[in-house]
């Protein structure tokens, strides 16, 4: 039979049938939907068992935030700062062997570590007591520490050597004086220019007597008159005292306290142009040791200022340590 066009639905039974089950179906999904309490709406009713679609996927939960890229120009200041920063530190190098070879080292000074951000505690060495000490000035040779540094003092002031001040200031190398006015007086601007340069000048009496011979009296004049004296030409009291040889009794002490005096440093070892003389047992170097020297000349010993700290730094390198400023840990 030929088709001339779409088939019709043919009426009758057939139909009948398809339009009842349509509505079956219809009135089924109706009956599976139930009433929302909440919205007064009707939602649908759950899949039945094994009919599940996909789970939901969760919202995404905040991470911990992202860094943000640093602007170009601070990335670029950064580096230029550490580039700053190396060649700071390669040009401080390279003068420091400059001045070592002009200065005829044998090897380039050890750089000392950081001072202490809180000084250390510094009590009288066992044997130096002296009666009633408990709350004198503490009297001691070495400086608590575990730090390989040594510290350099010179004494009494009599030889005044420019290539001294230039050779120390070259080499950055910290040094303390402890100065007598009877040689000192001679020239003052000589030790203007040291303190000028960082080098702290501490007090070792006027006229560098015997103290344990002197009257208290006498005493008081030596001590206390050379701290008025330094205040008048370097403008600050001394707060460290080192007896003239070394020597000292109670009421040294007391009236070094009176004054204005904090400590009193001693040494461990002696420098030389020559040779090196030593307090202890080992004849060695300590962690905290100072070293005392002298202002002389070849007219005293054999050798000038620059011979002597030539001696002392290759002594102080060679076994590992550098010189450190005193006045940082006490």
């Amino acid at each position: 039979m030929k088709r001339h066009g779409p088939r019709r639905l043919a009426r009758g039974p057939v139909c009948t049938t398809l339009v009842t089950l349509l509505a079956a179906a219809l009135a089924s999904g109706c009956a599976a939907e139930g009433t929302d309490s909440a919205t007064g709406g009707k939602r649908p009713a759950p899949p039945a068992p094994g009919q599940e679609g996909p789970p939901l996927l969760k919202p995404r939960q905040e991470g911990p935030p992202l860094l943000k890229a640093a602007p170009p120009d601070a990335l670029s200041a950064y580096a230029g700062e550490v580039r700053r920063k190396q060649a700071a530190r390669v040009a401080a190098a390279r003068k420091q062997v400059a001045a070592a070879k002009k200065w005829r080292l044998a090897k380039v000074p050890l750089a000392a570590p950081e001072p202490p951000a809180v000084k250390p505690r510094i009590t009288t060495r066992k044997g130096f007591e002296v009666t009633g000490g408990e709350t004198l000035p503490p009297v001691f040779t070495t400086v608590p520490t575990k730090e390989r540094i040594v510290f350099l003092t010179m004494d009494d002031g009599a030889e005044k050597d420019p290539a001294l001040l230039r050779m120390m200031t070259e080499l950055d190398i910290p040094y303390s004086a402890f100065l007598s006015d009877y040689v000192v007086k001679e020239d003052y601007g000589y030790f203007r220019k040291m303190k000028a340069r960082g080098v702290t000048l501490s007090n070792h009496t006027l006229n560098h007597r015997y103290m344990p011979g002197l009257s208290y009296a006498e005493q008081k004049r030596e001590i206390c008159g050379q701290q008025d004296r330094m205040a008048k030409e370097f403008g600050k009291r001394p707060t460290l005292f080192r007896p003239p040889y070394g020597n000292y009794n109670g009421d040294t002490l007391r009236i070094a306290k009176s004054c204005g005096i904090k400590a009193v440093p001693l040494w461990a070892s002696e420098a030389f142009p020559d040779h090196m003389e030593w307090r202890e047992w080992d004849r060695d170097l300590h962690p905290g040791d100072i070293i005392l020297t002298h202002f002389r000349g070849p007219g005293d010993w054999k050798g000038s200022m620059p011979d002597m700290i030539r001696r002392v730094m290759k002594t102080v390198t060679d076994k590992g340590y550098a010189v450190a400023r005193l006045e940082d840990y006490v």
